[in-house]
């Protein structure tokens, strides 16, 4: 009994592990997320919070506040193995510039997550972050000089 048990468990756990990926895959995977964000809008929002120097949000200082958010994405290239550019419109406040975003992209499983670290932007300053997208979603964090907070919202995309 205990050995059937034990093949039945060892017969499941083969039959339902996932198969690891393959550059196949990978290259289906990037060429739907480039397709997928061709003619895409991230409409969505940010928390706005004051850092100190050691990029912690301030304490009993300047409340989080919600903000708007809109990046127009024209298009995203592979470049390298890990970074790819998003040709975007990014508007936030007073701030409207159409600009090409070098950025690093790697995958959680089937998630694109960017990272830029300390990314100068002309005219904009200087921004980390780390943005993930899943579906119609996107989410993260970023921080600029002396401000941070949080990010999300919708992706929307053109028919």
């Amino acid at each position: 009994m205990r050995t059937t048990l034990v093949l039945i468990l060892a017969s499941l756990f083969v039959c339902c592990a996932e198969a690891p990926d393959t550059p196949a895959d990978q290259l289906a995977r990037e060429q739907a997320f480039e397709e997928s964000m061709r003619g895409t809008v991230l409409d969505g929002h940010f928390t706005l919070v004051r850092l100190d120097a050691d990029s912690s949000a301030t304490e009993g200082g300047e409340a989080a506040r919600l903000r708007s958010e809109r990046y127009e994405i024209e298009k995203v290239v592979k470049r390298t193995a890990d970074i790819w550019t998003f040709h975007a419109r990014i508007q936030f406040g007073d701030t409207d510039v159409t600009l090409p975003v070098p950025v690093k992209l790697t995958w959680a499983d089937d998630t694109p997550v960017v990272s830029v670290t300390d990314l100068g932007l002309p005219g904009l300053g200087s921004y980390t972050a780390r943005v993930l997208f899943y579906g119609d979603s996107y989410a993260g964090t970023w921080s600029g000089g002396t401000h941070g907070g949080s990010m999300f919202g919708r992706l929307e995309r053109s028919q």
